[in-house]
């Protein structure tokens, strides 16, 4: 009975650090996806700007926000594998993945909108 009852103890430690490792975030809790897409979590559209060209440097800045919002980080979130916290020139705090800043789009006004794809052949949405 004894052997037994050691050997489930042995199971379920490594049951539960399996399960502790399956739960290692991945991405930021603001971000998930759908269909391959990047969205928020409330299911807004996310978006990369080909302008962007050095890895991690957001180019979109003045009026270039007023259409292009961007996917705010907060002060204590830290890098997650290809996902960096970066800081922008006005010293607020964006998310990129895989050195793309994202951002939102202002006409994109419900969960699943994608109207900002394509928009000046430089927006595109953001895919994993």
């Amino acid at each position: 009975m004894r052997a037994m009852t050691v050997v489930a103890s042995a199971i379920l430690a490594v049951a539960v650090s399996g399960y502790a490792v399956a739960q290692t975030p991945t991405m930021p809790a603001a971000v998930h996806m759908t269909n391959g897409m990047l969205m928020d979590a409330k299911g807004m559209s996310l978006y990369t700007f080909d302008n962007d060209k050095e890895a991690n440097k957001s180019a979109c800045a003045g009026n270039c926000l007023n259409n292009w919002p961007v996917l705010k980080a907060e002060a204590a979130d830290k890098d997650i594998g290809d996902w960096k916290v970066i800081t922008r020139d006005d010293g607020s705090k964006q998310w990129a993945y895989k050195g793309k800043p994202l951002y939102y789009f202002v006409m994109d006004k419900a969960a699943g909108d994608k109207l900002g794809e394509g928009r000046g052949m430089v927006w595109h949405l953001a895919k994993m």
